[in-house]
């Protein structure tokens, strides 16, 4: 037998269980599985000694600001980033880029400019706006949908300039146009009014402490806007996808919307399981400024629960990093930057498997099985990518994330490969680190290496088919399936 790679001692998942074995990898995929290599010809060896080895993970949620906003952070650091997470494909949003992405010029434009600087693989969500809506640009929604963008993103607030928000009307356009191509419209999900009246009124009685952001963008826009989408949704037969959910009621609201057999799905982020606003605000100010906001202990324990009984489907980091400089604090053309006016916005995803490694699995928050869906198989899954992501099968590509249960260390904001030197999770203790990020059998991170793959080896992956999540809650002494 002859192979490319073997992936020697590797402790792969078996349920909650796992077995020791070692992986066969021919032509980037895995071809086989063997206890014993007498006989297995190989060109090259990858030594897990006997790590957990899970399928590799997938972060459907970034913000990598390139082409246009590269001060901030460009496709190299931003994908060494996630290498060095245990990230092996992420998905990069519509909006933070120049031009934003909402027709094949634009995705074919980001594509030519970012290719050659990946270090791990990547796919893209489409885009649509309420500009496109009032301009009748309906084809570009099934344009996109057809080249093999994974969902749409809509914002119901503003984000920024180059992406306009959608007013209820417009949502409701766009939800019946995503609804025909078959695919996941996800929503930023926060009340514009409300949230925009609390935040003027907030300056006006001359609030400039961290925790007003939070409280000005309160709980109930949240609710009111997933209770909006859900509406929608039940309207449109559209399949609908809560990004980057902060509220415990939101987890609950999800679980309701299965239940009612709904194509309604969410995803939540480390912050939102790891910070609260009173402290984490206090301390950090607008380096812990985000949108949603960071929320009370209360939030972050439904989310964890939410986790573990499926109304929160899967993990994301929303990872969209700023300069200090000039977006974060100081003064540009001579304002000060506050609470107010500085950008919202931190970076994730060289933490977002340590932490769910750590304060998840280790810690007994979420079985093995259940940190390998929020992880890597339940996004692959609802984006369309599974099985060629997210997957240890046959067939699928050799991306493994290498992990190190042991790994005592802690969160350093200045120890990085993205451009955000900034992190409110800064001095976190972690027990579990990625030890090796194996790439379609290629390693591109190694612990005490560092970054080892090469810019442009990552690869620009299009949807290969459209599936649905189950619709499963798991209440104490209950499983619910539809």
């Amino acid at each position: 037998m002859k192979a490319d790679v073997v992936v020697k001692n590797a402790r792969i998942p078996q349920g909650d269980d796992t077995i020791l074995t070692n992986i066969l990898v021919v032509d980037e995929k895995i071809a086989g599985f063997v206890t014993d290599l007498e006989g297995v010809e190989y060109d090259h060896e990858i030594d897990a000694m006997g790590h957990l080895t899970i399928p590799g993970c997938f972060d459907s949620h970034t913000h990598f600001m390139d082409p246009g906003f590269e001060h901030r952070e460009n496709f190299l650091t931003g994908t060494s980033s996630a290498a060095a997470g245990g990230l092996t494909t992420i998905m990069d949003m519509p909006c933070c880029s120049k031009p934003s992405v909402r027709s094949i010029p634009e995705l074919e434009s980001k594509l030519n400019r970012i290719k050659d600087k990946a270090v791990i693989d990547f796919c893209f969500w489409g885009g649509v706006t309420g500009e496109d809506i009032r301009a009748g640009k309906y084809d570009i929604v099934k344009e996109q949908a057809d080249y093999g963008v994974c969902a749409f993103k809509v914002y119901m607030t503003p984000s920024v300039p180059t992406y306009e928000r959608v007013t209820d009307p417009e949502m409701l356009e766009a939800f019946r146009l995503v609804a025909e191509t078959g695919l996941v419209v996800g929503i930023h999900a926060e009340n514009y009014a409300m949230c925009d009246y609390f935040v003027k009124k907030f300056k006006e009685e001359g609030r400039t402490d961290g925790p007003a952001w939070a409280e000005a963008r309160l709980e109930l826009a949240e609710k009111a806007a997933i209770q909006l989408g859900i509406s929608f949704a039940e309207e449109t037969g559209a399949r609908l996808h809560i990004v980057h959910m902060s509220t415990g009621i939101g987890a609950k609201l999800v679980g309701e919307a299965k239940q009612k057999g709904l194509d309604v799905t969410s995803e939540t982020c480390p912050h939102y399981l790891m910070l609260n606003y009173q402290e984490a605000m206090t301390e950090h100010r607008q380096f812990a400024k985000i949108a949603p906001p960071l929320r009370t202990k209360k939030d972050n324990e439904e989310l964890w629960e939410g986790l573990r009984n499926g109304s929160v489907d899967f993990m994301g980091t929303d990872h969209a990093p700023y300069e200090i400089a000039t977006e974060k604090e100081g003064i540009v053309d001579g304002v000060e930057l506050d609470i107010w006016n500085s950008f919202p916005g931190i970076p994730g995803v060289e933490t977002l498997v340590p932490i769910m490694v750590s304060e998840g699995y280790n810690k007994g928050r979420l079985s093995l099985s259940r940190l390998v869906e929020v992880l890597s198989t339940s996004a692959a899954k609802q984006y369309g990518l599974y099985p060629k992501k997210g997957a240890m099968h046959i067939g699928s590509d050799a991306d493994f994330t290498i992990i190190d249960l042991d790994k005592e260390w802690t969160i350093d904001q200045k120890e990085t490969y993205s451009m955000a030197k900034y992190n409110p999770l800064h001095g976190i203790k972690l027990k579990g680190k990625p030890f090796k990020t194996v790439v379609r059998g290629t390693v591109v991170y190694e612990d005490g290496k560092g970054i080892v793959g090469k810019p442009g080896y990552g690869q620009f992956v299009k949807r290969q088919n459209i599936q649905k999540l189950p619709r499963t809650i798991n209440f104490t002494g209950v499983d619910f399936r539809s």
